[in-house]
């Protein structure tokens, strides 16, 4: 496969911002007279009917999208592209089984070099079809792990048992960020010799905070002036504990700090009842998506992360990237890029008021966050880019070892 134009068949449950994200920049990144990339994705919301077998393809496939689908990106960009409705986040068994019967149709039609997916249940489904059509090359990318401390102990069991499974069927690994890879080597998911990091690709926003900047991206918030404000980007869900980023805001104890969530998800009325509960309604804005977080970046003081689990979160590269000092949870690869002290502050997950400490400690001491937030950048370079991770996917899918 080294000089051929390989047939790719990308896949992944949802193609949204963060692991979507992160796939869709490398496929672009890749050169199209080497590779043609199919991307394939899941259905356009959870309730689509579980019994549905139908595939779409091209201006099909990207008609009334959900909030912050990014097929149409992909579409647009010249790729072919395909939606599974059935093939859904969480526990489904009806329409797992259509989504098995679809991913292996496309498989068999398409006749791909190379099968990668991302994401547990693309993870799971695409790689199993994979297996079975026979496919040259299967690769797997971790962007974390779909098990962790806050699952059930069955549930986390029958995902190692299924990722151990899908491991001896698994040509080659890779891991967004070192953590996350040691952690797949230690629960015996990925052979050490099949894994390699990667850094996620996130889009190109080095700059230099200023005040216009910043001045019109807290008048798009519509925050008062003289407020600071603590920010956060990502899906309201589980994996983000919002409940533990507003108690964090809450424990904060003044008036003069606002809170900023940008994203949506399934725990948006929970989020903003909760902020009502601890008195924040006032000071607390829920943008739901946004195309524009970089230019509402600038109007953060702080960038505080809640998160239970993670990979690497794209959100953090992005603020670290706008200038802005992070505070976050230490969970799988944050600490790679957040070291405490020196480029941001770190807290155990589950612990709001050290999170509250911690972006207090951000706000009183603006000069120590500005050397942090400095150092934090120059720590990053130029390594976060598409181009750097399109070299990888070349390298892998051509057959390369990981540790080259």
């Amino acid at each position: 496969m080294t000089g051929c134009r390989l047939r790719v068949a990308l896949m992944i449950t949802r193609l949204a911002d963060g692991a979507g994200g992160v796939a869709l920049r490398g496929a672009l990144a890749l050169d199209p007279a080497r590779y043609e990339i199919t991307v394939v994705t899941g259905g356009r919301t959870p309730a689509d009917d579980p019994t549905a077998d139908d595939v779409l393809f091209g201006p099909e496939a990207v008609k009334d999208p959900p909030a912050g689908d990014l097929l149409g990106q992909a579409y647009t960009a010249g790729l072919d592209v395909a939606r599974v409705p059935t093939l859904v986040p969480g526990v489904a068994p009806r329409a797992d089984r259509a989504a098995l019967a679809a991913l292996t149709r496309i498989i068999a039609d398409g006749g791909y070099d190379v099968v990668h997916t991302h994401t547990a249940k693309a993870g799971t489904l695409g790689r199993a079809a994979a297996a079975h059509a026979g496919t040259p090359r299967i690769v797997h990318t971790f962007h974390g792990l779909p098990f962790h401390p806050f699952q059930a102990g069955w549930r986390r069991r029958a995902h190692l048992a299924t990722e151990r499974w899908l491991a001896r069927r698994t040509h080659a690994f890779l891991a967004v960020g070192p953590a996350v890879a040691a952690e797949a080597v230690r629960r015996r998911v990925a052979a050490p010799e099949r894994i390699r990091t990667i850094l996620p690709a996130v889009e190109p926003m080095w700059r230099a905070p200023g005040t216009t900047a910043r001045g019109l991206a807290r008048l798009a918030l519509g925050v008062p002036p003289g407020v600071r404000v603590v920010g956060t980007v990502g899906r309201v869900g589980h994996q983000k504990a919002p409940e533990d980023w507003i108690d964090a805001l809450a424990a904060l104890g003044t008036d003069d700090v606002w809170g900023v969530w940008v994203g949506d998800g399934p725990g948006r009325r929970r989020l903003l009842d909760r902020a009502r509960r601890r008195g924040l309604a006032g000071r607390f804005r829920l943008l739901g998506h946004r195309d524009d977080v970089a230019d509402l970046l600038p109007a953060f003081d702080v960038f505080a992360l809640a998160s239970r689990y993670e990979g690497l979160p794209c959100t953090v590269i992005e603020a670290i990237g706008a200038g802005l000092p992070v505070a976050a949870t230490a969970v799988a690869a944050v600490p790679d890029v957040v070291v405490p002290g020196e480029t941001g502050l770190l807290v155990p997950p589950g612990r709001p008021r050290e999170l509250a400490r911690a972006v207090r400690h951000l706000l009183d001491q603006p000069a120590e966050a500005a050397r942090m937030a400095i150092r934090a950048r120059e720590r990053i370079g130029d390594r976060f880019t598409p181009r750097a991770l399109g070299r990888v996917l070349d390298h892998t899918y051509r057959g390369g070892r990981p540790w080259r």
